[in-house]
């Protein structure tokens, strides 16, 4: 079984001794009773893991002995989902699935058919439930590189996202060219724009296409917004050599 994944500081893992305490100490001693001996892994969540070994435990914390550090390089190309807000939970199973595929950036849309608003006074509770989801899920994925997640972006905001790519695809059911199709860049950014669940509207297809994004079709079936994402990341990651 593989050891657990735990988040630290990078000045922490540089260390040859390492307490885990705050919360994800906390965790460990509690919620996983961990005990000396045991295997665990830290990250920092930027590429830094270091293999440790529990050497004391706490009430709420643990003291470990750092037994190797690697450092993992940036992905390249970068996945990013431009992903439109699901309705209820389904935005965080969004973006749970997105993280343990390997998306490296998911960012929040207002699409106009989203029946899902984030108001002003919600806004940063709703950004703080999907960067938890995204770390919880990071964590039990196994990844050294946790996702952003990027703040709310307007559909100005996702056309910025979409000019700036290397490549951009924008999912949609009656497009003629199938995602398959699509050759990945060696590197950069790929970015690809779900829309919600009433779909894309023609003033914004308008203006992705203004900026560059090309209209594919993901498969012969209509997918939800919180699957589609997931399932458009998963057929990129496999077509750039990241699967």
């Amino acid at each position: 079984m593989s050891p657990p994944v735990f988040i630290a500081g990078t000045d922490a893992l540089r260390r040859g001794t390492v307490v885990l305490d705050g919360p994800e100490g906390r965790h460990a001693a509690t919620v996983r009773r961990l005990k000396p001996g045991e295997r665990v892994d830290l990250t920092d969540g930027e590429g830094l893991l270091a293999e440790c070994v529990v050497t004391e435990t706490g009430r709420t914390s643990l003291t470990l002995d750092v037994l190797a550090r690697h450092r993992h390089p940036r992905p390249s190309p970068r996945i990013v989902v431009v992903q439109a807000l699901p309705k209820g939970d389904r935005g965080e199973l969004a973006v749970e699935t997105m993280t343990e595929v390997g998306v490296d950036e998911i960012v929040p849309w207002a699409a106009a058919r989203c029946v899902t608003q984030w108001r002003p006074e919600r806004r940063e509770k709703a950004l703080g439930r999907w960067r938890g989801t995204a770390r919880e899920a990071g964590k039990q994925a196994r990844r050294s590189r946790l996702p952003l997640v990027a703040d709310l972006a307007s559909t100005a905001g996702a056309a910025e996202r979409v000019a700036a790519a290397s490549l951009a695809l924008v999912l949609h059911e009656e497009a003629d060219t199938p995602l398959s199709a699509v050759a990945p860049p060696a590197d950069g950014e790929i970015v690809l724009v779900v829309g919600p669940e009433g779909g894309i509207t023609a003033e914004e297809l308008e203006r992705f296409a203004a900026a560059g994004g090309r209209p594919v079709r993901l498969g012969p079936t209509v997918l939800r917004t919180s699957t589609a994402g997931v399932a458009a990341a998963a057929v990129m990651l496999a077509a750039a050599g990241r699967w």
